[in-house]
Order: structure tokens, then C-alpha cells, then sequence
């Protein structure tokens, strides 16, 4: 089990970070300030991110478009994400950490601009994808981010578990807290296809002001090259680090289903047209995961996995009887089951493959994990939105889940029982 204690040996650096008192320093936050404006940074992102979740059924009834284009709107933010993942997540680790945030809280601004200006069909899809844009930018090197400015802020604590928690919980529970927030705004106060995105975007504008004065983390002098791989593991970590992609794979194709249709199953099988009610699934899902990590996180990685593993299997089953049965508190008492375990799958894959990454590749090792979890997040949501019209949520909920266990068992299989520390 891995422990939190502060020890005197320090700690490995990260790519390349800068001295502990860079030149310029007074002008910006301490390291230990940077740490928390990142992570609130990319909690507001994330809940941009899912904040029309509740609101698909508003747009549904005024585009009058079918339940596939809304996964269609999901799955173009992710294919944004991915995008931005492959082609640019691994630039932090040449570029620095807050040139590549930054631009990513600048085009989730123009998402929400996109999105109050223009509230039709087509709008949404360009909205969603410069969302998905600015998400992919954000999740890679945001997670880096956060271990360099801890490194700085506590160089004395050698086996820290609080970046990779304040991580998974930033990105998790920004995405529970976008369908409340939009929810409770589209159901209690006017224009509910506008308001949300304009509250929101206020918070990611405060975000990007901060960040701009969060102290850079990379040594642009001593980056890597242009020509240095882009993802580089340590040696005997190809294994590992593979469970730890199907771990995150399974945990958000869990997730993305709920995100994507889980408003319209409360709708169309559960029979209920609150706006507010239909975000809740994805805010019982990604809450539950949030809460799972904070509770839970400090457990060695054998029981954290096992755990996590046992909740997902349950919740994925009891959410198959619920819709069988159709039954709200069961339907969201699944949700909350199921975003448990993906909470705690989530967070054991992110933390290995951080552990697994070289010492000059981290941003880019985090990317290929985060492309793999927003495929599983896609390709899930898409597969439900294909066959829901011809055998029905019930049916296709049984067939997703078998596979999602298969996926999340493998997954488990692969991951070492005992952490590996960093090189």
C-alpha cells in the first residue's frame, strides 16, 4: 500500500521542470496556489463539458432531431478530444504546460459562445466540437501539470498521492457537477438553452485569468526536441501500462453512455420530463466517482482495483434491471454504483500510467491513456444510440455491459498488485 507520509528523499523531477524560483517568480501564484488553479481550471472545462446533458430533450424538442443525434453531438466532442489528444496533448512536454491550458480554456470560451449565438443543430455540433477541442488540450496536460506544481510546492514528500487524486477528482467531478448546475439552471430560470453556457463560461473565464498567472512548470530551454519521441515508456511497463488503457476504457464507455442517453432514458423508459431530474444520472455517475476517490483513494491498488471492479459489475447489472423494471431510485442508485467503480478503475489506470511513463514523455504517455478512455466514451455512446431504435434500451444496456465487463476484467488482469514507484 502505498503511503502519504512526507519522507526526506526527494522525489524524481518531472519532464523537465523549471528551478524552484524561476526568474519573474513575484509575478506569479506559488507553486502551491498554481496547484489549486489548475485543478479548478480543469473542473470548470470538464462540467462545460457535460453541461448540455440534461438539456438534450430542450433541444430535441425544438430542432425535433431523434435520440441518434444526440449521441451523434456527444460523440463529436469526443472525437474533438481525440483529435486534440493525438495531435497536441504530448506539446506540453516541449511547449510548457500553461501554453497549451491556456488555449484550451480559450476555445471552450468561443464553444460557449458558438452555443448561446447559435442554438440550432448545427450549432451545437460546432459547438461540441471546439469543446471536445479544448477538453483534449486540457486533460493530459493538466494531469502533468498538477505533478510538476505539487513537485515544486512539496519537494520533500516522495511518493505523493495528492496530484493524481486532485486530477481524477478535478476531471470527474467537473463533469458530475456540469448537468446539476445546467439542470438546475435551464429548470428555474430563463432562456435554458443560453443561461447555462453564459454562467459557465464566466467560471472558465475567472480560470483562464488565474492560470495566466500560474508559474510555468517546463524548462523550454532544456524541452525535449521536436524530433524526441512523443510517448516513451519505462522499461518492462507495456504491459501495465495496457491494463491501465482497458481500465480506462471501460470506466468512461461507462460513463459516456450514462453522459450521452442517460437524460433520455429517464424520459422515454422511466416516463419523467423534468430537465433538472434527467442530469442526474450523469450527475449519480460521476459524482459517485468523485466521492469513490476521495473516500477510497488511499487504498493499496490490489483493493482499490478488486473494489472498484465489484461495483462496476453490480452497477452495470442493476442498471439493466432498472430499465427492465423501469424505476427511477434503482435506475439512479445504479448510476451511483456503477460511477463508483468506474471512480476507482479511473483513477488506479491514471496513476500507472503516469508511474509509466518516462521522465520526458509524461504529457504524451497521458494523452494515448486519455485517447483510449474517450474511445471507450464515444465508441459506446454511438453503439448505443445505433441499436436502441431496433432491440431497446434493456437489451442493449445487457449487451454493452457484457462487454464493458469483459473489457474492465482484462483490464485488472494486466495491473500489477503493488504500485511500481516512479523511476
Amino acid at each position: 500500500m502505498e503511503h502519504a507520509t512526507q519522507q526526506t528523499r526527494p522525489r524524481p523531477p518531472a519532464a523537465v521542470p523549471v528551478p524552484a524560483t524561476p526568474a519573474g517568480a513575484g509575478r506569479h501564484l506559488p507553486p502551491s496556489a498554481g496547484f489549486w488553479v489548475v485543478a479548478a481550471a480543469y473542473a470548470a472545462l470538464s462540467a462545460f463539458g457535460t453541461a448540455p446533458t440534461p438539456l438534450w430533450t430542450i433541444y430535441q424538442q425544438v430542432d425535433r432531431f431523434g435520440p441518434l443525434w444526440v449521441t451523434i453531438a456527444f460523440a463529436i466532442m469526443v472525437a474533438g478530444i481525440i483529435l486534440s489528444l493525438v495531435f497536441l496533448g504530448h506539446l506540453s512536454d516541449r511547449l510548457g504546460r500553461r501554453r497549451i491550458i491556456a488555449p484550451a480554456l480559450f476555445l471552450t470560451l468561443a464553444a460557449g459562445y458558438v452555443l448561446i449565438a447559435w442554438t440550432g443543430l448545427a450549432g451545437l455540433l460546432t459547438g461540441r466540437l471546439l469543446t471536445g477541442l479544448g477538453v483534449g488540450l486540457m486533460a493530459a496536460s493538466a494531469t502533468a501539470y498538477l505533478a510538476d506544481l505539487d513537485r515544486q510546492a512539496r519537494p520533500h514528500v516522495t511518493a505523493p498521492k495528492l496530484p493524481g487524486l486532485v486530477a481524477a477528482g478535478a476531471s470527474l467531478g467537473g463533469l458530475a457537477l456540469g448537468p446539476l448546475l445546467a439542470g438546475a439552471i435551464a429548470e428555474w430560470l430563463p432562456d435554458p438553452l443560453r443561461t447555462p453556457y453564459v454562467i459557465l463560461g464566466l467560471l472558465v473565464l475567472v480560470c483562464l485569468a488565474l492560470v495566466l498567472v500560474t508559474p510555468e512548470t517546463v524548462d523550454l530551454a532544456a524541452a525535449p526536441r521536436a524530433a524526441a519521441p512523443r510517448m516513451s515508456l519505462r522499461p518492462g511497463r507495456r504491459a501495465v501500462f495496457t491494463g491501465a488503457t482497458l481500465l480506462g476504457f471501460a470506466a468512461f464507455g461507462a460513463s459516456g453512455v450514462f453522459s450521452s442517453v442517460g437524460a433520455l432514458v429517464i424520459r422515454d423508459d422511466l416516463g419523467i420530463h423534468d430537465v433538472f431530474v434527467g442530469g442526474l444520472a450523469t450527475f449519480a455517475v460521476f459524482g459517485a466517482s468523485a466521492a469513490a476517490q476521495l473516500v477510497l483513494g488511499r487504498l493499496g491498488p490490489r483493493l482499490l482495483t478488486y473494489l472498484g471492479l465489484l461495483c462496476y459489475l453490480a452497477g452495470l447489472a442493476a442498471t439493466s434491471v432498472s430499465i427492465a423494471n423501469p424505476s427511477l431510485a434503482l435506475f439512479l442508485a445504479a448510476a451511483a454504483v456503477t460511477g463508483a467503480g468506474t471512480g476507482m478503475l479511473f483513477k488506479n489506470g491514471l496513476s500507472l500510467s503516469a508511474e509509466s511513463a518516462a521522465h520526458a514523455s509524461r504529457a504524451g504517455v497521458l494523452s494515448v491513456f486519455f485517447v483510449v478512455a474517450y474511445l471507450g466514451m464515444g465508441l459506446l455512446s454511438i453503439t448505443f444510440g445505433l441499436l436502441v431504435g431496433s432491440y431497446g434500451s434493456a437489451t442493449t444496456i445487457i449487451v454493452l455491459s457484457v462487454v464493458l465487463a469483459l473489457i474492465a476484467v482484462a483490464g485488472t488482469v494486466l495491473v500489477p498488485a503493488r504500485r511500481v514507484p516512479p523511476a
